[in-house]
């Protein structure tokens, strides 16, 4: 019998990612993410795991650098190319395999993106970002939106660009240059061409497409492929060169994204070749699983992720759209990240309830998994993880909601409640071990239940659930939150007396509104606060964008400021904590500012926590110190409140439930 988890547990942690397979499929390498709590850093390092006549080897480190992320496997299998920082901005290195020091092949000014090589071996293509000569004190001066970005701040004219080097001479060459970024490029298998995506059109601020380019690898003018009117991510090229498999939209609205098979000389994508599964394709990015889709050796097949019911599966179909769509990694609670296909197999980093992720190799015929790594077990060999059990509400209007409950199973009932509303909105709860989110899991060992529930919005339950809130941002989905606590009061899991709501990002939007239309909470911690979507429009570096969920301030002024959480702002009598990156650009620290400002105005109890430097992401990425005090100032706020207090206002509750101002 271990011990529960505590949140100090995360800097033990040894967390798997990035995998790279080579392409006979018998070694992957991947980084190995690490924490030095004393230096208040994470440190990146290669590890790799080989095949041999008795199985899989175990685990050993491939380099000793504390800041290498980005491998790939060159084609022959022999090198791995990858990132390397340090005292300046990230650079490519490349180290062989059999042995040997990695060496430094770029000195850029200011770094290096993620390496991709070329089908022979010879070239690596990567992005990198291209700054004007400026001083460091000049006005920052704008014409249009994407000015700043959340993570780098004010950009000063730097774009992302494609370059292209050449490991026998050392040259790197720029491909592109202009006033905006080139997505990650992809050969074309005669090595002669590069495709990307890349927003050129000069208002691109205010349209959104992001067309898909060709250009010669040895440079030249960009040729656009399509009709340029939807959403491009990444891409691969088929394997006879005649047309690209692109994760993307054919036009610019809120929806799935899909898996489109763009013929090089059509004006529109031929089919989405994942489209009758009714899922979002999922290249992967921080805090969403997945992996970039990729062709099997034969070139016959694409691999590719979906989210279904908040977890991530690997999925198989024949490129040219005349097969079937093929499960190849699936399960209730599977999520799959990191893809990467070699010779039959997968290899992928597969997180389950008892696991934080694990590097696994999946065989392409049959599904079978071979877990090749045992990191959490080694990090944390004393802890047993409360796990998660699947839970479907039916809310007021019929909707089938699902989501997941964490209670230990010594825990009395009715229990404390904490209630966490994920971002997004579009992002969405799984049922694995979280290591961004270590308070579920505390609080469950200290005896609270934990319901991560799914409301509409979230990914993985079909388009229509996808885009159910749309324009309805907290009226289309408060219920799916309110309903389901409800029950469990019914059930008597829950206390009516001690409830606590938080969320971050889209969660932190629902906590501020709940808390101004209803006195039924108790606590209330909102992180990443959204409080205003008028101001949200024009502060966010995403803010343009994010309009196509809720509305445009300009033209619809009355329309977005009824759902903002700000107009029922006077109405909030729930002690709020409220936790905020200080260098957030996606939801600008104002936001948080104004909400706290705001409640104590009134004397509603409140506290705001700024932390220094934190940008959107720094839940997943900043500072352990910072991630685990999140986690440390919530549950001292729920502890301090929830259980000691009744309802801060009047019971807003008749026998049919909840009733909302």
């Amino acid at each position: 019998m271990g011990r529960p988890l505590v949140l100090e547990d995360v800097h033990a942690l040894q967390l798997p990612g990035e995998p790279t397979i080579a392409p006979d499929g018998r070694r992957v390498v991947y980084v190995l993410r690490t924490t030095d709590a004393a230096a208040d850093t994470d440190r990146f390092a290669l590890w790799s795991v080989a095949a041999s006549a008795d199985g899989w080897s175990a685990p050993r480190p491939l380099t000793h650098g504390s800041t290498d992320t980005a491998p790939a496997f060159s084609p022959q299998g022999d090198r791995v190319a990858f990132l390397r920082g340090g005292d300046g901005p990230p650079q490519l290195h490349v180290l062989p395999v059999g042995g040997g020091e990695a060496a430094r092949v770029t000195d850029l000014p200011a770094g290096a993106g993620a390496p991709v090589w070329d089908p022979a071996g010879t070239r690596i293509a990567f992005t990198a970002p291209v700054r004007p000569e400026r001083a460091e004190h000049d006005p920052v001066s704008a014409t249009r939106m994407g000015y700043k970005a959340d993570g780098a701040g004010l950009l000063r004219g730097a774009h992302q660009h494609l370059h292209v080097l050449d490991l026998a001479t050392g040259e790197v060459t720029q491909l592109t240059s202009g006033d905006w970024h080139a997505g990650r490029p992809a050969w074309s298998p005669d090595g002669a061409r590069l495709a990307l995506a890349a927003a050129t059109d000069p208002d691109v601020d205010l349209t959104h497409r992001t067309p898909v380019h060709v250009v010669d690898a040895g440079g030249g003018p960009l040729t656009r492929v399509g009709d340029g009117l939807g959403i491009a991510g990444p891409l691969l090229w088929t394997d006879d060169g005649a047309a690209l498999l692109v994760t993307g939209q054919p036009t610019v609205a809120v929806g799935h994204t899909g898996l489109l098979h763009q013929p090089l000389d059509a004006a529109t994508a031929e089919a989405d070749l994942a489209a009758p599964l009714d899922r979002n394709v999922m290249p992967g990015g921080p805090g969403y699983p997945g992996g970039l889709p990729q062709l099997a050796r034969d070139g016959a097949d694409v691999v590719f992720c979906v989210r279904d019911r908040g977890c991530s599966h690997v999925y198989a179909t024949a490129v040219d759209g005349s097969g079937t769509l093929r499960a190849v990694l699936t399960g209730d609670d599977v999520v799959a990240s990191g893809l990467a296909v070699g010779a039959g197999v997968a290899a992928v980093v597969l997180a389950d309830p008892g696991t934080y992720g694990e590097v696994a190799v999946v065989d392409l015929a049959d599904g079978a998994v071979t877990r090749l790594t045992g990191h959490t077990a080694a990090s944390l060999p004393e802890v047993d993880l409360v796990p998660p059990g699947p839970r479907t509400f039916t809310v007021h209007d019929g909707t089938q909601v699902h989501g997941w409950l964490l209670v230990h199973p010594d825990t009395p009932t009715p229990a404390p409640l904490l209630v966490d509303v994920h971002g997004g909105p579009h992002n969405a709860w799984s049922p694995v071990a979280d290591a961004a989110h270590p308070y579920h899991q505390a609080l469950a060992a200290a005896g609270w239940a934990v319901l991560l529930v799914n409301p509409r919005g979230s990914d993985g339950y079909g388009r229509e659930f996808f885009t159910g809130a749309v324009g309805g941002w907290g009226t289309a989905d408060e219920r799916d939150v309110l309903d389901p606590v409800d029950q469990l009061v019914a059930e008597g899991v829950a206390d009516p007396a001690r409830l606590a709501l938080t969320g971050y990002s889209y969660g932190g939007f629902m906590t501020c509104w709940l808390t101004g239309r209803t006195d039924r909470f108790a606590a209330a911690i909102a992180g990443g606060v959204v409080a205003d979507l008028t101001s949200m429009a024009g502060t966010s570096d995403a803010g343009e964008a994010l309009g196509l969920e809720y509305g445009d301030p300009v033209t619809d002024p009355d329309g977005v400021r009824a759902h903002s959480p700000i107009s029922s702002v006077h109405r909030v009598r729930t002690p709020t904590l409220v936790l905020q990156g200080g260098a957030d650009e996606r939801c600008p620290v104002g936001q948080a500012e104004q909400w706290f400002a705001a409640l104590r105005a009134q004397q509603v109890p409140t506290e705001l926590v700024l932390f220094p430097g934190g940008s959107h992401l720094f839940i997943l990425t900043g500072r352990p110190s910072h991630r685990v005090g999140y986690g440390r100032r919530l549950m001292d706020w729920v502890q301090r409140y929830a259980p000691s207090v009744g309802l801060a206002g009047p019971a807003l509750r008749s026998e049919e439930g909840l009733v909302l101002r």
